[in-house]
């Protein structure tokens, strides 16, 4: 395959959670009190998290890991001063939900590609730790998330889609709850209809959550038993707040759970008794304004573990971040921020900053090592820089994702690239507004190969369609200047203009108009001939082409290949386990022009988008060798719980 260069992408959030993993040494009575302190399990490095407890002393953690630019798998040492890699799947981009057990780590792994679009690659796999050896513990064609091991290592439970197709759920998957021995893994069971996040105490019980029909989410109890057909589950958490997560202590009497409570900001760890039914706060007394995610208990029970913001220093958020390839000379590149586009030389970057901390239009040196200010606006979004002026960018100012009759606009901005040589890190700019008209949402644009002229979604006419504008003079007041690409009740959106001139590439959910959601990419000439669909996810007629969700198209340097976000590869993990994700489906992706030769470029828990595309290798003919990991802002923990997750019930 010869596709080369670099690209640059954006993932929701990760590069400012800053997790690590902790734990507390819990009272005898298990409740809570004003000395309990806490201590750090992971190194400081990277992000860490979804934890176990790898030995039955408790002096040891597995976990999760980015540090190596995706999601593996580590362990460290009894005295904490080491972490080593697990030896698992090599080659998968995705780990998750590491228990060591009897010698062995029990994990997810997604390096198997299903053959069916729509399908999550989440397995459960099993390595010896001696040998090395690993087995798929989860059948072929289905798909598992969450495993747990009971006790004595005998039995597993997953939440598990099965072979069932993925239906675009992400907030309450309509997973199962099945168990399977270690020995006999094709021999399943489903014991809960609905559920997730399994977790075992003992070898006969078994917590779970679940969205319950009152809105709220709780825990679930299911007690093993001969006739397996006879299990019923039991609601153990009460209405009136979302409890999620579980732990189960091996002596039955305690589960550990994170809850969202009304009033309250910040998820928590808290402990139910049983037999009471009562709640004990742990990390409200530790830290209470901070989120902690996904509690485990040490095999003795006396010990709690959970992640967290490891809390505010002088560690800086990176610009960039390399980011593991599945394609030899092909690098990726983690941005902080949205909407990249490159220089004409590749040597810098446009974007638009994180919408937390520093929204505007920002340009970035392809190192990460600098970053100046253009426009402090929040309201400016999407960049285009020209590909013939180093001193000229386009970008919309305006509300993004509003409706056709917004008063969005498309900007010129022009600057001096020679003041990027100074210190100072905000840019003298003139601002230039190229359309016309208070009522007509006009966005995202992309400028031809010959800086000319700008290709860009408008509502004017009450329907967001394609357009194409003169890129120096703009729209004038008789209304030349400009020119209708594309026509009709739906909508085209996001286009790009292909290097070599001779193509526009957008998305558009025409061939289903009535689905706001169901966008593929389709191609047309500059002068609106030879529209035509690229079919991505299965050939024209098929069950799946209406169920695509395709953005953030653009084109490989060489006019050959389009790069894209999509929902193709479903879900990969549980989303209610982590922080907001807007799409927690949406993985990098690309393509030939006419479909063939589909690659999946990223795999991870996290929504992943915008990307642009440059020749360079490396760009090392620019001077490119490796990012400056250290020239961010400071990383301050500042992210969302997921906004779907509310309390007003």
């Amino acid at each position: 395959m010869d596709v080369q260069g670099t690209i640059v992408f954006s993932t929701v959030g990760l590069l400012t959670y800053g997790f690590d993993v902790f734990s507390t040494v819990l009272a005898a009575d298990h409740i809570a009190d004003e000395n309990l302190t806490e201590s750090r399990r992971t190194d400081g490095v990277s992000v860490n998290y979804n934890a176990q407890f790898a030995d039955k002393s408790g002096e040891t953690v597995a976990f999760v890991s980015e540090r190596t630019g995706s999601a593996r798998l580590y362990q460290t040492s009894s005295a904490g001063d080491e972490i080593k890699l697990l030896p698992t799947s090599q080659n998968s981009l995705f780990h998750d939900r590491p228990t060591i057990k009897n010698g062995r780590v029990y994990y997810v792994s997604a390096h198997e590609p299903h053959s069916e679009s729509f399908k999550s690659w989440a397995a459960v796999y099993m390595t010896r730790l001696d040998t090395e050896e690993t087995v798929r513990l989860t059948p072929a064609g289905s798909v598992d998330f969450s495993p747990a091991v009971s006790e004595l290592g005998q039995l597993v439970a997953v939440a598990s889609y099965g072979s069932r197709p993925w239906k675009g759920d992400f907030h309450a998957l309509e997973t199962e709850i099945t168990i399977f021995s270690v020995s006999e893994p094709e021999n399943r069971t489903i014991v809960a209809g609905s559920g997730g996040w399994p977790t075992f105490s003992g070898e006969s019980t078994i917590f779970f959550h679940r969205k319950a029909d009152d809105g709220w989410w709780s825990v679930y109890r299911i007690d093993l038993q001969e006739n397996l057909e006879e299990i019923i589950a039991r609601r153990i958490t009460p209405p009136g707040l979302h409890a999620f997560t579980p732990t189960a202590s091996n002596d039955g009497k305690y589960i550990a759970v994170a809850t969202r409570r009304k009033g309250i900001k910040f998820r928590h760890i808290e402990i139910f008794d049983l037999k009471s039914e009562r709640f004990y706060p742990i990390t409200e007394t530790l830290n209470p304004n901070t989120h902690h995610y996904n509690p485990f208990f040490s095999p003795d029970s006396n010990q709690l573990g959970y992640h967290r913001f490891r809390g505010e220093s002088n560690e800086k958020v990176p610009n960039l971040l390399p980011v593991a390839s599945p394609i030899r000379g092909l690098e990726l590149l983690r941005l902080h921020g949205t909407f990249p586009s490159f220089s004409p030389a590749g040597d810098l970057l446009a974007i638009n900053g994180d919408f937390l901390e520093s929204p505007g239009l920002m340009v970035l040196r392809s190192d990460g090592s600098k970053r100046w200010t253009l426009l402090k606006s929040s309201t400016a979004f999407y960049t285009a820089w020209s590909p013939v002026e180093k001193g000229v960018i386009f970008t919309s100012i305006g509300p993004i994702f509003d409706s056709s009759k917004a008063t969005v606009q498309i900007a010129r901005i022009s600057f001096n690239p020679d003041d990027l040589d100074h210190k100072r890190e905000e840019i003298s700019t003139d601002v230039k507004i190229l359309t016309r008209g208070g009522t007509a949402n006009n966005a995202f644009p992309s400028c031809s190969p010959d800086g000319k002229h700008v290709v860009f979604r408008s509502g004017r006419s009450g329907h967001k369609n394609l357009y194409i504008l003169d890129a120096i003079d703009g729209e004038i007041a008789d209304g030349g200047g400009i020119q209708r690409l594309t026509e009709g009740e739906w909508v085209d959106t996001m286009p790009a203009w292909s290097p070599d001139g001779e193509l526009i590439a957008f998305s558009s959910n025409r061939h289903n108009p009535a689905n706001p959601e169901a966008y593929s990419i389709y191609l047309v000439q500059p002068d609106g001939s030879n529209l035509r669909r690229v079919h991505v996810a299965g050939p024209p007629g098929s069950n799946d082409v209406d169920r695509e969700r395709i953005n953030h198209v653009c084109f490989s340097p060489d006019s050959k290949w389009l790069l894209f976000t999509a929902n193709l590869g479903s879900v990969s993990a549980e989303t209610v386990s982590m922080p907001n994700q807007f799409q927690p489906y949406g993985d990098l992706w690309f393509c030939r022009i006419d479909g063939t030769g589909l690659t999946r470029l990223t795999c991870n828990a996290f929504e992943n988008g915008t990307p642009a595309w440059h020749a360079a290798d490396r760009l090392q003919d620019i001077g490119f060798i490796s990012v400056v990991p250290a020239a961010g802002e400071n990383l301050r923990g500042q992210f969302e719980e997921p906004l779907w997750l509310t309390c007003d019930i």
